[in-house]
């Protein structure tokens, strides 16, 4: 067995886990130089929480472990397709790797894909199902927020 099929194995077992507790059939990894760093499982019913997905729970533990929210080096290995929340997240922690062991074709039956959400984000914002527009907006008693933030950060973003 390689060490991916091992960590996705590991995230299976979560997986697994979770159902016997009540809750959804998911469950996440994150590695890094070879070792686990921290783990997730699905907490939405529980916690009445929509982002509270496997993969995120693992990077928020990652992050707090680490002392970091640049998770660059690590590798998540999770038990299902990713949903593009998590694939965002992942991306914004830095994470370059990600592993999955059951596809949206292998959810679909249980209601468990993400696929139309992928198709909807492919399209442009006038396209999508939900409504997003961008209406600039300023406080004319502040400073441009941005800035005011790059300011009080002594230049550094």
């Amino acid at each position: 067995m390689t060490d991916t099929q091992r960590f996705l194995c590991d995230a299976i077992e979560l997986a697994y886990d979770n159902v016997e507790k009540g809750g959804r059939p998911f469950g996440a990894v994150v590695v890094r130089e070879g070792e686990i760093v921290a783990t997730g499982v699905n907490e939405v019913i529980e916690s009445h929480d929509p982002t509270a997905h496997a993969e995120l729970m693992a990077i928020r533990a990652a992050s707090r472990k680490l002392g970091s929210p640049n998770l660059d080096g690590c590798v998540v290995y999770a038990s299902g397709h990713p949903c593009p929340m998590c694939m965002a997240a992942m991306r914004l922690a830095g994470v370059r790797e990600v592993y999955y062991a059951h596809s949206n074709e292998d959810g679909a039956p249980f209601g468990l894909s993400t696929a139309a959400i992928y198709a909807d984000l492919a399209k442009p914002f006038a396209e999508q199902s939900m409504r997003i527009r961008h209406v600039p907006t300023r406080l004319e008693a502040r400073p441009e927020l941005y800035a005011d933030w790059k300011r009080k950060q002594g230049g550094q973003a």
